[in-house]
């Protein structure tokens, strides 16, 4: 396994270095760098073993067949874009995992029982289009096909960039998959949270991942010269929004795995001498129960009404995501469990507070997820790290769950 983690390791790093800004990892859907990225883990893919390709929407896919062609597949993976400025792991590590691990079974000369696919799904962050979950939305057959009319920052529409990529909108319908064709979908992926590394243990057991609302949000005041307006006949949309940040602190404070994110803010005009006429800033409110998350973003929003009624501001509120929270199956749980225990490590079951393209993919197939401890729980920054002990542990763990898996058919 430790020639397998040295692997996983190299090729994290041979990722990391195909980005879009110098200095940083930026990786974002359908650009050049996107597809580099692809073409590197379609040949990895194919040295161990499996056929592979770009689909229509420009994820990766890699099949190893079982024993006889065509069987249903047991699914892998993750996903190969980033966030601006990120961390090398996130997604990365999981696809490579699962390549990993289906070399090893090709050196051993090893079919199993059914086929194994391997996703490096595009667009698990949406952070070029605002349209997180679109290649692993296209596979479940739920992905909206107006999202093709979004735009990035220069104006370029996801259609137009897909075509550039050498993909085709047209057949984006033609990727999706039915259930009879997978077992499951396990996904390895840093835990992006302090929890194993605060309990001392290098691997978890996902049981739930958070549903999240997001929300654009838009205030707009009155500007005016900063030196000549009283304070007191101001209409300052930056000190609404200021209050409105607090508000979300403080609501989202109050319940337990309840957490809320104000990760984007500008005001306008934004010069040192006048007072901000407009400001726009995102919302991102999280929890693993539904009812909990609800809750939360109904009293959020009548207090950003209130807020703006107070201080003669305008309010406008525009919702970019939702998505419930999605249980891990319990079949599937208790096999990851008996894996991580084969490695000598107690199972420690967490939720998720991230999203990741199992939430998508839980429609058509059930799904699980394995947890790797991430240093100092930092994700989403360059200074996400694992070591390569841990990372061999993930493989190994991942790869004892792909040698026992038991379809819940078998199991009945």
């Amino acid at each position: 396994m430790t020639s397998l983690a040295s692997a996983i390791m190299r090729q994290v790093d041979e990722l990391a270095a195909i980005s879009e800004e110098p200095g940083l990892l930026t990786r974002t859907f359908l650009t050049a760098q996107h597809k580099r990225a692809g073409e590197a883990v379609i040949g990895w893919m194919r040295d161990a073993g499996m056929a592979a390709a770009f689909d229509a929407i420009g994820n990766v896919v890699g099949r190893y067949e079982g024993r006889s062609p065509g069987l249903p597949a047991l699914w892998l993976g993750s996903h190969l874009d980033t966030v601006r400025d990120a961390g090398r792991y996130d997604g990365m590590l999981g696809v490579l995992s699962a390549i990993a691990c289906v070399g090893a079974l090709k050196h051993e000369g090893v079919r199993l029982p059914f086929a194994i696919e391997v996703f490096g799904f595009a667009d698990e962050e949406g952070a070029r289009f605002q349209s997180a979950l679109s290649g692993s939305r296209a596979i479940a057959g739920t992905f909206d096909p107006a999202s093709l009319e979004k735009r990035d920052g220069d104006g370029v529409s996801m259609g137009d960039a897909l075509r550039r990529f050498g993909g085709d909108p047209a057949a984006i319908a033609t990727v999706g998959r039915r259930a009879e064709q997978a077992l499951a979908y396990v996904e390895l992926h840093i835990e992006q949270g302090p929890v194993l590394e605060a309990k001392g243990m290098p691997l978890g057991v996902v049981t739930a991942i958070a549903g999240a609302s997001r929300y654009a949000i838009e205030i707009a005041g009155k500007a005016g010269h900063a030196g000549t307006v009283p304070m007191g006949l101001r209409h300052d949309a930056l000190v609404a929004a200021a209050e409105a940040v607090l508000l979300v602190e403080k609501r989202c404070a109050e319940a337990p795995g309840l957490v809320g994110t104000v990760g984007r803010l500008s005001a306008m005009p934004g010069a040192v001498n006048v007072i901000p006429g407009l400001v726009r800033f995102s919302l991102d409110i999280r929890a693993a129960e539904d009812g909990v998350r609800r809750a939360a973003v109904d009293d959020i929003l009548r207090g950003l009404e209130a807020i703006c009624r107070r201080r003669g501001v305008q309010l406008d509120v525009g919702p970019i995501h939702e998505h419930g929270s999605t249980a891990c199956a319990p079949w599937i749980t208790a096999q990851i469990e008996r894996a991580i225990a084969a490695q000598g490590v107690t199972p420690l079951a967490l939720p998720s507070g991230a999203g990741h393209d199992a939430m998508a993919l839980a429609g058509l197939v059930d799904v699980g997820m394995l947890f790797v401890r991430c240093k100092g729980g930092i994700s989403h920054n360059p200074a996400e790290a694992i070591s390569m002990e841990d990372a061999e542990i993930g493989a190994a763990a991942l790869l004892r769950f792909i040698r026992d898996f038991a379809p819940k058919s078998a199991r009945a």
